[in-house]
């Protein structure tokens, strides 16, 4: 396999902010293969190479037998969250020409991967779709999220349950269907935070 450099955009928090990260994955020859990924990555994001590992062992795909090397830049900027495993992936896929890297300019990426290549439901869809409008670019997300993003605003969502189905969209193979729009709504009751205290009067 050649030597090959690919990119996604996604996003860091801090606070409730988004801020943009680029997702860089690069093959290269050369010594023993390896996996590393850079950028000050937390334990979750480190964590994201069983994850990627395992979801592209079960569509069939192998890791290249070269060194792999993903940089989550800025690299001073603190990189937490599961939500990295799916732009990893994708840059990873790109790089190893098993999706177009040229379909990829146009999204930011977020979303976590099951080791059977599902891809879960992560926090923080609202801020990153705001910040995907603001970079004029449409949003990945988990199925799970896909109506709380396309709720957030004039922007293309694609909303895939698993990374096949992601792929073969990025190729052309199928079309997703765009998720329907609702607010972000929470299935638990609020709690009463009004004191009772005893009437000592």
């Amino acid at each position: 396999m050649a030597s090959a450099v690919a990119r996604v955009a996604t996003i860091a928090f801090q606070g409730i902010e988004a801020v943009a990260v680029d997702v860089q994955a690069h093959i290269s020859g050369g010594g023993a293969p390896t996996f590393t990924v850079v950028g000050l990555p937390d334990k979750a994001v480190a964590e994201s190479r069983e994850r990627v590992r395992a979801a592209l062992y079960a569509l069939g795909l192998a890791m290249p037998l070269e060194r792999v090397t993903i940089n989550l830049a800025p690299a001073d900027l603190a990189k937490e969250g599961s939500h990295f495993d799916l732009p990893i992936a994708l840059a990873l896929l790109a790089a190893m020409d098993a999706v177009p890297a040229e379909a990829l300019k146009q999204w930011v990426a977020m979303g976590e991967l099951a080791l059977d290549g599902a891809i879960l439901p992560v926090i923080g869809t609202l801020p990153a779709a705001v910040h995907a409008m603001t970079r004029e670019r449409g949003l990945i997300c988990p199925a799970g999220n896909g109506p709380e993003a396309a709720w957030a605003g004039p922007l293309e969502v694609l909303a895939p349950e698993t990374l096949p189905a992601l792929m073969n969209h990025l190729k052309g193979i199928a079309t997703l269907t765009a998720p329907k729009a609702s607010p972000p709504v929470s299935n638990q009751s609020i709690p009463d935070l009004n004191p009772h205290f005893p009437d000592d009067r």
